[in-house]
């Protein structure tokens, strides 16, 4: 077995993240539900993005977020998802590779446009998101690039990107490609939206290909069915290791008979948007530099808060800075 050129391969719905503030009023009057993440189409995005004030656009979707925050932290990063040849594809791609992610796939022709993710911010820190997949539903077996998996130690897979059954097939692929090649295969299951809709095609890959799992507890809850401590349990059985967080309660990580209990950094709380994507960052950026647990999990608690004092969900702080002060 030949070492690892990358640290991380990310793979997810490559989209174009919007994110600005707004009041509660402005929620009520567009219909929409405080908190969750509903998938809208192309019309409804445009009419969504007129309304909204000014936002911050940058490349996104939730795998982009963590492999751009892991590239800040020092990890050898690649990128593969779907994107238009028009505008908001240029954008994403420039602004990615700007964040020093390697970033190969080829643009969609012909079809479906760029997709976007419009983030509204409440002032008490609340996301609340309208997502338009766009192009970023075309991902499938074809474009799992196996030179690229079989080069990383870790391919990191976005459960956003589960819901398309070609996403489901290239997802099998790539963890499928990632175990042949000796390496390991993380996955985060991002909302429990995406749970409740592929709860049994979820427990399989988590059971039969995951090797590392992210999720916070309404997930991790969503997931099996039942209360966080069983639900702990479960996750221990099925995944080599897995990340749990908890908001303002920390983390909890369980490996084997291992249990290691993270506290969560103080901060003021501006944004949530992004907390899980700059946490899985960390920890696997600390993971891959043969970190133990509670480091990991210090490093991906570190990046959760500085990522929620701000808008927007790339660090504002030097991550280098964090890595030093977490000791990794």
């Amino acid at each position: 077995m030949t070492a690892p050129r990358l640290d991380i391969l990310g793979i997810g719905n490559a989209i174009v993240d919007v994110v600005a503030p707004v009041e509660e009023e402005f929620l009520a009057k567009c219909d929409l539900r405080k908190g969750g993440m509903t998938l809208v189409d192309e019309a409804a995005a445009r009419s969504l993005y007129d309304a909204m004030p000014p936002g911050r656009e940058s490349s996104g979707g939730s795998a982009a977020n963590t492999c751009a925050w892991a590239a800040g932290l020092g990890a050898k990063v690649a990128y593969l998802g779907k994107v238009a040849d028009d505008q908001l594809g240029q954008v994403f791609r420039h602004d990615i590779q700007a964040a020093g992610v390697h970033f190969p796939s080829r643009p969609l022709t012909g079809g479906e446009p760029t997709g976007s993710c419009l983030v509204l911010v409440t002032p008490d820190g609340e996301r609340t998101m309208s997502v338009f997949l766009g192009a970023a539903v075309g991902f499938g077996e074809p474009d799992v690039d196996a030179r690229l998996v079989g080069d990383a130690a870790i391919t990191y897979l976005e459960g956003y990107l589960f819901d398309p059954p070609a996403a489901q097939a290239a997802f099998r692929r790539a963890a499928t490609l990632a175990r042949a090649a000796g390496r390991q295969v993380a996955l985060s299951l991002s909302d429990p939206f995406c749970v409740d809709r592929h709860r049994a095609a979820f427990r399989d890959l988590v059971a039969g290909h995951v090797d590392i799992l992210f999720a916070n507890e309404a997930e991790i809850c969503s997931l099996y069915e039942t209360g966080f401590e069983a639900a702990c349990e479960a996750a221990r059985r099925d995944a080599a290791v897995a990340a749990l967080t908890r908001s303002e309660r920390g983390s909890r990580i369980v490996r084997g008979a291992e249990t290691v209990e993270v506290a969560a950094l103080p901060t003021t709380v501006v944004d949530t948007t992004g907390a899980g994507d700059a946490y899985a960052a960390g920890f696997l950026a600390a993971y891959v530099a043969g970190a133990d647990l509670r480091a990991c999990a210090q490093l991906g608690s570190a990046a959760a808060a500085e990522v929620i004092s701000h808008f927007g969900a790339r660090a504002q702080a030097d991550p280098q800075e964090l890595r030093r002060t977490v000791g990794v």
